[in-house]
């Protein structure tokens, strides 16, 4: 990579490791990024991972007061997790890369979709959780959802920290911060999952890798606070762009 590149990884690392913290869906800034430079989509990909995960542990860290009172939800939501990253990293590793490249661009959409709507459902969880309080960890069904979501997570990954938080907001009865702070940690388990399977068996590029994490690692802790400075309006739109060019990348190579 050039100078100029490596900037550019690096910078885009920042931006979803904060991003990430705040909601997530950091990939749809980094993942474009990786094919812009030139990047093949899976090592793309499997690098991307590998490089979020320290940014995923650092939004976790400084979400640690959140997390205060929550051993059993995240001893049970976190064993759902890591059961679905195991699954979703063995497909990405056993399908060929034809099917990578035909199913991703759909994850994607479905992705920026989430994110569009993610306003709206921020306040239909609000609604049901004012209205119904639930199970304490939300039962077999979210288990079965997160397990998912883990799947999802260990594949791809896009704005898994969107669907985390819908679905912890619909089925526990908790404050919004605090489930931020558990879907901190689950997001965390699916990443360093799936990086330490991608270490051992798939082709990574370590500089991307490298750049992507210290970048992550800031954002973790400081993303947070400058993205709320932005209007949320704008950073969706930073996001949806982002992800389109990533669609179209990926479209026509």
């Amino acid at each position: 990579m050039t100078w100029l590149e490596q900037l550019a990884v690096f910078g885009a690392g920042i931006a979803a490791g904060g991003i990430n913290t705040i909601v997530g869906s950091g990939t749809l800034i980094t993942f474009p990024v990786l094919l812009a430079v030139g990047l093949p989509p899976v090592t793309a990909n499997v690098s991307n991972t590998v490089g979020i995960a320290p940014g995923s542990l650092s939004g976790a860290i400084g979400y640690r007061r959140e997390l205060a009172g929550q051993r059993v939800r995240l001893i049970r939501l976190g064993t759902a997790s890591l059961l679905g990253a195991a699954v979703g990293a063995a497909l990405l590793l056993t399908l060929p890369d034809r099917a990578f490249a035909a199913i991703v661009p759909v994850l994607i959409i479905a992705a920026l979709v989430l994110v569009v709507i993610q306003p709206r459902l921020a306040a239909w969880v609000k609604e049901r959780r004012d209205a119904d309080t639930g199970p304490v960890h939300g039962g077999p069904v979210l288990f079965a959802a997160v397990f998912a979501t883990g799947i999802y997570g260990g594949y791809f990954g896009a704005a898994q920290g969107v669907l985390l938080l819908g679905l912890l907001g619909v089925f526990v009865h908790e404050d919004i911060q605090r489930l931020n702070g558990v879907k901190n940690v689950l997001a965390l388990l699916v990443n360093a999952l799936a990086a330490v399977i991608f270490i051992v068996i798939a082709q990574i590029d370590w500089q991307a890798v490298a750049f992507i994490a210290v970048g992550a690692v800031i954002g973790g802790q400081l993303g947070a606070k400058l993205g709320r400075r932005l209007p949320p309006n704008v950073l969706r739109a930073v996001i949806v762009m982002v992800g389109c060019t990533a669609v179209v990348r990926l479209l026509t190579s």
